[in-house]
């Protein structure tokens, strides 16, 4: 399972299910609604479960899915912070995909739940970022902010027929 990111600065999304029009998501979704989630490595091995997503509050940006990996009903588990931009929604399978194989996420660097990491520091990000092989996100030219409208303006999008 290889996967190739398409987006900038998000995770990819895969599936036939993807088009569906009606309700939230699969593109627009409640952070809570991922919690639980299973990821499953390149290998196809069931990695864990998504517990955390942290937001870079000031950027409104996703920085990383926090992922509990090992343990059993909580105890011993090992939390580990995965850029959100390395992660794939797989719609199909209603899981997330992780293009690492099992034994290098069994390495990866990680944290209890008594110890979180500063993850605002941008030495630890920055590590983390290459250990999982992607350009950090505060680091990018990306499409947001491209096309804004101005508040007020006539030319807001419509949504639904109706004049947001």
């Amino acid at each position: 399972m290889t996967l190739q990111n398409q987006t900038r600065g998000g995770a990819d999304i895969v599936g036939t299910s993807r088009g569906r029009p009606r309700g939230p998501g699969p593109e627009v979704m409640a952070a809570d609604t991922l919690d639980g989630d299973k990821v499953l490595s390149a290998d196809g091995d069931d990695i864990g479960k998504i517990k955390d997503i942290m937001l870079d509050v000031r950027s409104g940006r996703i920085a990383y899915a926090v992922l509990s990996s090992g343990g059993f009903l909580g105890i011993g588990d090992k939390l580990l912070a995965i850029p959100w931009s390395a992660l794939t929604l797989d719609v199909d399978r209603e899981c997330f995909l992780l293009d690492m194989p099992t034994e290098s996420v069994k390495n990866a660097p990680g944290f209890d739940k008594d110890h979180w990491p500063s993850m605002a520091d941008s030495t630890w990000a920055t590590s983390i970022h290459q250990y999982y092989g992607r350009e950090p996100y505060w680091g990018r030219e990306d499409e947001f902010g491209v096309g804004d409208v101005a508040p007020g303006s006539s030319n807001a999008p419509e949504a639904g027929g109706v004049k947001l």
